[in-house]
């Protein structure tokens, strides 16, 4: 089978087409002069939609792209917080233990 890369316009669009190009019939205009103006605005409505379809895939799939990076982030993003380890510094716990040594040694000396 062979693919067509041209479809024929729907009826609508000729319809559409053909009222445009009798809304701006000149006077001394023939009927084959308008049909040829018809064609001409049937192929701008295709090029118009085709265009916007296009838009329109460009624009979903932009859109899946970034909901895709967005869930890699959030999954990265919580696999980082389930590996953090927090760390503290040894001065805060040597002065407690320095402190409570030296209540004990002053509660044994003066009791």
């Amino acid at each position: 089978m062979t693919m067509n890369k041209y479809q024929k316009p729907s009826l609508q669009t000729q319809d559409e087409a053909l009222k445009l190009s009798k809304g701006t019939q000149r006077p001394a205009q023939t009927k084959e002069q308008t049909k040829l103006i018809a064609q001409g605005i049937q192929k701008g409505i295709d090029l118009y939609k085709r265009q916007q379809k296009e838009k329109a895939r460009d624009l979903n799939k932009k859109l899946k792209k970034t909901s895709r990076q967005k869930e890699s982030v959030i999954t990265t993003a919580d696999d980082e917080q389930a590996y953090i380890i927090y760390r503290q510094h040894w001065l805060p716990w040597l002065l407690l233990i320095m402190t409570w040594g030296g209540i004990g040694i002053y509660c044994f000396q003066y009791k």
